[in-house]
């Protein structure tokens, strides 16, 4: 399990890195159907971008932790997860986005229990210490 939840943590953190970055280099292009959104949503947009990177960083250094700590996981599941939440209320109030923003909120809504689960298995998993490392060591 802890191999697992290290695997996914990473993984994680660098897709958000990469999503951030593609969207601060590329703004409304980045976003389906907001090609010509206009100044206003491009600044928010690439903004928005810097900060999922860092969300991304936050996820890798968690993962490079030896155990990975779970509290940490937990937290960042949880803001993914609230994300896909507010997917689902933009729905609501606003109708069915892109495909593209239903893949994505799928994604948001089924992912983060699997981190809850593998936080939970490893936070019980048995440490004799020998493992706790600082990330970079």
């Amino acid at each position: 399990m802890a191999r697992a939840l290290r695997v996914l943590t990473l993984l994680m953190g660098w897709a958000c890195v990469a999503i951030g970055v593609f969207h601060v280099v590329l703004g409304n292009a980045a976003i389906p159907g907001a090609g010509s959104a206009g100044a206003t949503i491009d600044s928010w947009g690439r903004f928005m971008g810097a900060s999922f990177a860092g969300y991304g960083l936050a996820w890798i250094w968690a993962g490079r932790q030896r155990p990975v700590p779970a509290g940490a996981v937990r937290w960042l599941a949880g803001v993914f997860l609230l994300g896909g939440a507010g997917r689902l209320l933009s729905l609501a109030v606003h109708g069915r986005p892109h495909w593209f923003q239903v893949v994505l909120t799928v994604i948001e809504l089924g992912l983060p229990p699997v981190f809850f689960w593998l936080a939970g298995a490893e936070e019980r998993a048995p440490h004799d210490g020998a493992e706790t490392v600082p990330a970079g060591r």
